[in-house]
């Protein structure tokens, strides 16, 4: 990419049929209904794309067709993480083989117990940006359990070609961003918050310029990213105000299901399941969903109908 990517950048959730199997027209109809939300880039197969449960075949599959059928609309980054570095290595070269823009990977993990040290972790990220020529976005998020201190990825940003954007989703991320941005300057190219934007407002004041959300309600978002760019802070805070009640219900209460529900509401994929040993969504939270959706007139809510 030659102009640095900003904006709202939502991870597509993968959809099933209720038997589980993998829903490869849905998977296709998914991916329009995101473009159609005007969005800048789409993620695949990462973790609200529920990747911890998709085979090795069925990620190959879904990530062919996702590039194949996005087919340069907007840029598709490529999830990529795995413990062994020689997957990651093969997978990123999977990914830009088949036209990805971009890939997204977590430091190497394997429950709280299981993290290498910080020599380990760099020499990860670097055998990934020595094997591709595309960007690379570390994710930094509590799940991993891993503790990516500033210096390192200011380090990995400076001296590893390819390691150039990062998502940001941990407690007091502005902090983070900003000490983040200060250290790494120029080579910090894509400061990126995560979380549904649920601290969207505090991390473009830290010098984030964009978010990777779900594809539940990235029209509305969209407008609070580009409103706080242009330099109107009022109307970026009024909106983000308005996207708050949603944004928070599915942070903190529907998780992953939560745009597969709007989804299937909407017409857009015919199921709303999702792997065990994930669970359905109690009624009164698909309830209170539905009616937040319907307040904010979400696209994913009326597009398949």
């Amino acid at each position: 990419m030659k102009t640095p990517l900003t904006g709202i950048l939502p991870v597509a959730p993968t959809p099933f049929h209720d038997d589980g199997r993998v829903d490869e027209d849905g998977m296709r109809r998914v991916l329009d209904c995101i473009i159609d939300q005007g969005v800048d880039a789409i993620c695949i197969l990462a973790n609200y794309s529920e990747q911890f449960l998709l085979s090795d075949e069925e990620r190959a599959t879904l990530m062919r067709i996702s590039l194949e059928h996005v087919a340069g609309r907007v840029p598709v980054i490529v999830t990529i993480s795995h413990f062994h570095t020689g997957i990651v290595v093969e997978r990123a070269k999977s990914a830009q083989a088949l036209g990805a823009s971009m890939v997204m990977m977590m430091p190497p993990y394997h429950g709280v117990g299981l993290v290498p040290g910080e020599a380990g972790i760099y020499e990860h990220f670097q055998a990934v940006s020595d094997a591709i020529d595309i960007p690379i976005m570390v994710q930094d998020a509590p799940l991993s359990g891993c503790q990516l201190s500033v210096p390192l990825l200011v380090r990995m940003a400076r001296e590893l070609e390819n390691v150039s954007y990062f998502k940001m989703e941990m407690p007091f991320a502005a902090d983070k961003l900003a000490a983040l941005i200060e250290a790494g300057g120029d080579h910090i190219v894509g400061p990126f918050d995560g979380e549904e934007a649920a601290t969207l407002l505090a991390d473009l004041d830290a010098g984030c310029t964009g978010t990777m959300t779900s594809g539940l309600q990235c029209e509305h978002i969209g407008v609070i990213i580009r409103s706080y760019m242009a330099g109107d802070k009022d109307a970026a805070l009024a909106q983000w105000t308005r996207c708050l009640p949603l944004i928070n219900h599915e942070n903190r209460q529907c998780g992953l299901r939560a745009t597969k529900v709007v989804m299937k509401e909407g017409g857009v994929i015919g199921s709303d399941h999702v792997r065990h040993p994930l669970k359905p969504m109690s009624a009164r939270t698909r309830d209170r969903l539905l009616y937040l959706a319907g307040e904010m007139d979400l696209i994913a809510l009326k597009w398949g109908k």
